[in-house]
């Protein structure tokens, strides 16, 4: 479990170093959250968590509060941000050709597996955010071409670096992040760039 958390933040580090605008990043995250503390995200995830443990399990188990919506926020969120994910997606969409999709999936599957093993079967859930994510990036792909610029995509991976690395915060319990209700700042830094551009 401290390997892989380890890991995980390595990644987040990778891809926070990206940026070629800290100061957009920084302003990006700093909105998002309190957006994302107003709307109070992280406990409707942690709430929809615990329905989903109580449809599969029968009953919530109190040992494992939010596990479940834990698993889900981390693995959707590790899966859903990066260039492979939107770049795979927009080749598909153009040109039919799978590639980076098929090789993302590789990736995917061999890390759902430890994360499964760790986070608990939320992780499976982050399937469905996947299939809307790139589903909607794959459809939408001919408008998005020319707006994902690689200025862009840089900034949208590095602000995602950071939420992945507050996973690895949380997964080592050195403190508790309230890590969906900063998934606002992924959508302000999109409008940020639109407006230097």
């Amino acid at each position: 479990m401290q390997g892989i958390t380890l890991c995980i933040f390595v990644i987040g580090c990778q891809m926070a170093f990206q940026s070629k605008n800290i100061i957009v990043v920084i302003v990006s995250i700093a909105i998002g959250t309190v957006i994302g503390e107003i709307l109070d995200i992280d406990r409707k995830l942690q709430r929809f968590g615990n329905w989903v443990e109580v449809k599969m399990v029968g009953k919530r188990n109190t040992g494992t509060t939010g596990a479940i919506g834990e698993g889900f926020i981390a693995a959707s969120l590790i899966y859903c941000i990066g260039a492979m994910a939107i770049v795979g997606s927009i080749q598909d969409g153009l040109t039919g050709d799978h590639q980076i999709l098929f090789a993302k999936s590789t990736l995917d599957g061999m890390t759902a597996i430890i994360f499964t093993a760790n986070l608990g079967v939320g992780v499976g859930l982050s399937a469905v955010s996947v299939l809307i994510y790139q589903g909607l990036i794959t459809i939408l792909a001919s408008h998005l071409q020319s707006f994902m610029t690689p200025a862009l995509m840089a900034e949208i991976t590095a602000t995602g670096g950071i939420l992945i690395m507050a996973i690895a915060v949380n997964m080592s319990k050195v403190m508790q992040i309230r890590i969906a209700n900063q998934i606002p700042a992924l959508v302000i830094v999109v409008l940020i760039m639109s407006l230097l551009k």
